[in-house]
């Protein structure tokens, strides 16, 4: 294996054609730089440098190793700066996944930022639950997740907090309480309800099952669906009534009417969720930015 700095030695002189310009070039005195040379030539096997009185000149083989020096040094500075990019997470590839319900919430402002600031990294996209991120994560199959704690304990799963959000009461447009200005969460006690199976969002199940014990009464649940955009699916085609997170009104808000939830306890979290022992800089990039923005 040839040392770079050979090599580099070796394209001063040949691109000078000169050993004390080249030497001037490099900061170097010229016999160290005279020496270099021989001793690469040694190495290669064969005579680079046609020496004259003041000028130099390549030989056939020296014209060849000057092209592929070149390219050689410029694959090594390329390498370097590829490393250093990684490092500093400003390359790479940062697999999120979330919520559905985030993206009405800070997380298209977080990605348009990032996008921004770090071009070079790929920023893949997957909407799942929180359940299935969790199982992502430790699979490996997503570097980071945005989820509504809590999750179960754990020894390789760690949460930042990101965002929050409020519960609503999604209702059909055409629904008899829809709207209603006085309308309480009692009031749905003898509704039917769309939910989603707890194992999929525990932390949201609960927090939604509280509201309801909370104001008298179990909800009847006569359909579960995975995702809250299945949910208010259901809720638009009649289906039943359900709680969801308040970021989410607007979604076919000409089919389903949203009613805010009267409760100190109606807000709740979402986290970032990502493996303790993750070492991707793009990933802690990619949440260091949600910090600034």
């Amino acid at each position: 294996m040839i040392d770079l700095r050979l090599l580099r030695q070796f394209v001063a002189v040949a691109e000078e054609q000169h050993f004390h310009r080249a030497a001037a070039r490099l900061h170097m005195s010229q016999p160290p730089l005279t020496a270099a040379i021989r001793r690469l030539e040694e190495q290669v096997g064969a005579v680079l440098v046609m020496r004259g009185r003041r000028t130099v000149g390549l030989t056939a083989a020296g014209q060849v190793l000057l092209v592929e020096a070149r390219r050689t040094l410029q694959q090594a500075a390329h390498a370097l700066d590829a490393t250093r990019e990684a490092a500093a997470g400003r390359s790479g590839r940062v697999r999120v996944a979330y919520v559905g319900s985030a993206l009405y919430g800070r997380l298209p402002q977080l990605i348009r930022a990032f996008r921004r600031s770090h071009p070079q990294v790929l920023l893949e996209l997957r909407e799942a639950t929180s359940g299935q991120q969790q199982d992502m994560l430790t699979k490996g199959e997503v570097d980071v997740g945005v989820l509504i704690p809590p999750i179960p304990p754990s020894s390789n799963l760690q949460l930042h907090a990101f965002d929050s959000d409020a519960l609503v009461i999604a209702l059909p447009r055409l629904h008899r309480l829809s709207c209603g200005p006085s309308m309480q969460l009692q009031d749905l006690a003898d509704e039917a309800f769309v939910s989603w199976p707890a194992a999929e969002g525990e932390g949201f199940h609960s927090h939604v099952m509280r509201q309801c014990v909370a104001a008298g009464f179990m909800p009847d649940v006569v359909q579960e669906a995975h995702g809250m955009h299945a949910v208010l699916s259901l809720v638009a085609v009649e289906t039943g009534v359900a709680i969801v997170p308040a970021s989410m009104a607007g979604f076919r808000a000409t089919e389903v009417c949203y009613v805010p939830v009267q409760s100190a306890d109606a807000r709740f979290s979402l986290s970032f969720c990502l493996r303790t022992d993750a070492d991707n800089p793009a990933v802690h990039a990619f949440i260091g930015t949600a910090r600034c923005t």
